[in-house]
């Protein structure tokens, strides 16, 4: 593996394969070991083993036979010498769903080093794509807890 932008372009797409298998291991095999992940409802994950025993059951139920699609990145740039960032604009359509509809698009920023020749995931935070009525209807909303308030 090389240092180069289209090196760390690959790893969204092989982590949107290892999802449409719904495959944790897979999903999670770029990170390091001491990755963080913060998920588009704010629940920061801290560690790689931590997300795959966490996201397993995920895969298996809740999201269970949904896919990844349109994954593109818009921007990535090595930042510096073992650094770079990636963007990344992907929806998931839920089983019975030919596409994802405009409510279930993320942007994920991917932070990245190089560790023993190769790119590893050390920050990812996912967040959902809304348009501004929406954010209009949600701040009409009573929201229960606030947002970001968790950490597993």
């Amino acid at each position: 593996m090389q240092q180069s932008v289209e090196a760390i372009s690959a790893i969204p797409a092989r982590m949107n394969e290892a999802w449409n298998r719904g495959d944790a291991t897979a999903f999670f095999a770029d990170f390091a070991d001491d990755a963080e992940f913060a998920d588009f409802e704010g629940t920061i994950y801290r560690g790689r083993e931590h997300m795959i025993a966490t996201h397993q059951p995920i895969f298996d139920t809740v999201v269970k036979g949904s896919r990844l699609l349109h994954g593109e990145v818009p921007f990535a740039r090595i930042i510096g010498p073992g650094c770079g960032v990636v963007h990344h604009r992907v929806g998931i359509a839920m089983p019975g769903e030919e596409e994802p509809p405009p409510s279930r698009y993320s942007m994920q920023l991917f932070v990245m080093s190089w560790q023993d020749d190769q790119w590893k995931v050390v920050a990812l935070q996912n967040s959902r794509l809304i348009s501004l009525e929406a954010v209009a209807v949600l701040e009409s909303v009573n929201l229960q807890r606030p947002l970001g308030s968790q950490t597993v």
